[in-house]
């Protein structure tokens, strides 16, 4: 059914591109919450995502499945996302050289939760992308190896080498 409506948001059918993003909306929003851990990041990279599907639909080969394709399009968004956030925090910090505002969060299992995962999302790049795609996304080594346009050793390798950092950052009890 995606590949009909691929195929004639290709040719420029906007009705069948606008059933396309309706489709996948909640996926796209889902994989992007997961990446930034944040309700309003995950909208704004979603929406990020719907205008660059725009012209980038026109340059699906079909190679792969148009969702694995949509995970590597929002995936590149969410990295998009995540440096401009890293280069207004720096801005920020220039301005204001002390500012450190955080929420609290409601229980103890919560709080480690959400330090895993902000322990995850500063890991290096790759390493980030591999642990999300297979313990956030639930994705096989070799489906995140897809996405990522590696070998599904390299996948493996970084998943290691994450959960070695996260352990010496977190204990061993944390990951």
């Amino acid at each position: 059914m995606d590949a009909e409506l691929v195929e004639k948001a290709v040719r420029g059918d906007r009705e069948a591109f606008s059933l396309l993003v309706e489709r996948h909306y909640d996926f796209v929003h889902a994989v992007a919450w997961r990446w930034s851990g944040n309700g309003a990041d995950a909208e704004d990279i979603a929406q990020d995502v719907c205008i660059r599907l725009g012209s980038a639909v026109r340059g699906f080969r079909g190679t792969s499945r148009f969702r694995t394709w949509l995970y590597t399009l929002t995936l590149n968004a969410a990295r998009d996302h995540r440096r401009r956030q890293v280069r207004d925090a720096r801005k920020m910090q220039a301005y204001a050289s002390d500012q450190s505002a955080q929420g609290t969060s409601d229980g103890e299992d919560d709080d480690r939760q959400e330090a895993l995962w902000a322990a995850v999302r500063a890991l290096p790049e790759k390493q980030c992308d591999a642990v999300l795609l297979v313990y956030a996304e639930g994705l096989s080594h070799a489906a995140a190896a897809d996405v990522l346009g590696c070998s599904e050793a390299t996948i493996s390798w970084h998943v290691h080498e994450a959960r070695k950092r996260l352990r010496t950052l977190l204990g061993k009890e944390a990951v």
